[in-house]
């Protein structure tokens, strides 16, 4: 089944049962991201259903997400509200946009569903940092993640740098943030950036097994684990212990048929 699309930010979305595809869908342009994208990826967040389970997100054609549309770089005033216009604006104004911004990015880890990023080609800016902001990432062998914004006077803002942190760790997180130089496939999976790695061809069916092995597990247990597991990057042990003894005995009550 697939949903309308919502043409000016380039994003559709398709649904197979509990599968929830979301497609960026400017390949001409190599998926590269507008605040109409990402006003676009929360509307697909704010619109879940408990029904959705798992996100599977992806690039069309020979690239994820090259970052940054072009335009956005131009100083002049943009109506599409680019960098310069930005840096015009009052700064509570201006932080206030950034926020709602990453809103298209932070749902990918809301309660009830599992993300997982299908990279392909290029991954870069605000590309990496939406795949970063899944759950899971599966890549092609040709593919390259990078954030050059250091190296172009700006930062990471788009939730990039507290899952970076998590995933890799503070000194390779500060090392690829400050140089901006790619990280391939093979290291990325190396350092833990990437679940797996497969040849371009194989994409496609390596994310479908992905899916279905999350789907398998019953819903109730698998929601309950991985905000467990998200909790845990955050929680101290003894706050963490709680927590899993918590969500176990909901669950031993929800299996005894709430006695």
């Amino acid at each position: 089944m697939t949903s309308p699309n919502t043409p000016d930010g380039f994003v559709r979305t398709s649904r197979d049962g509990a599968v929830l595809t979301v497609t960026l869908d400017r390949p001409e342009q190599l998926n590269a991201q507008t605040p109409a994208t990402w006003a676009a990826l929360a509307a697909v967040g704010d619109s879940l259903d408990d029904d959705v389970r798992v996100v599977v997100l992806r690039g069309a054609g020979r690239s994820f997400s090259a970052g940054l549309d072009r335009s956005l770089f131009d100083p002049q005033p943009n109506t599409d509200g680019g960098l310069g216009d930005l840096g015009r604006a009052p700064a509570e104004e201006a932080q206030q946009r950034i926020r709602e911004y990453q809103r298209g990015f932070r749902w990918l880890r809301q309660p009830g569903i599992v993300s997982i990023a299908a990279v392909q080609g290029h991954a870069i800016g605000a590309g990496c940092q939406l795949a970063l902001a899944c759950d899971l990432r599966v890549l092609t062998d040709d593919a390259q993640l990078r954030l050059p914004e250091p190296t172009l006077g700006l930062v990471p803002d788009l939730t990039g740098t507290s899952n970076l942190v998590e995933l890799v760790g503070y000194s390779r997180a500060m090392e690829i943030c400050l140089t901006g130089r790619p990280v391939g496939a093979a290291e990325a999976h190396a350092m833990g950036l990437a679940n797996a790695v497969v040849p371009a061809d194989g994409l496609d069916a390596a994310v479908a097994r992905l899916a279905e092995a999350l789907l398998a597990v019953p819903v109730a247990a698998s929601r309950a684990t991985a905000a467990l597991v998200r909790s845990a990057v955050r929680n101290d042990p003894e706050t963490q212990d709680a927590a899993e003894a918590a969500a176990q005995v909901q669950r031993l009550r929800d299996l005894a048929g709430g006695r």
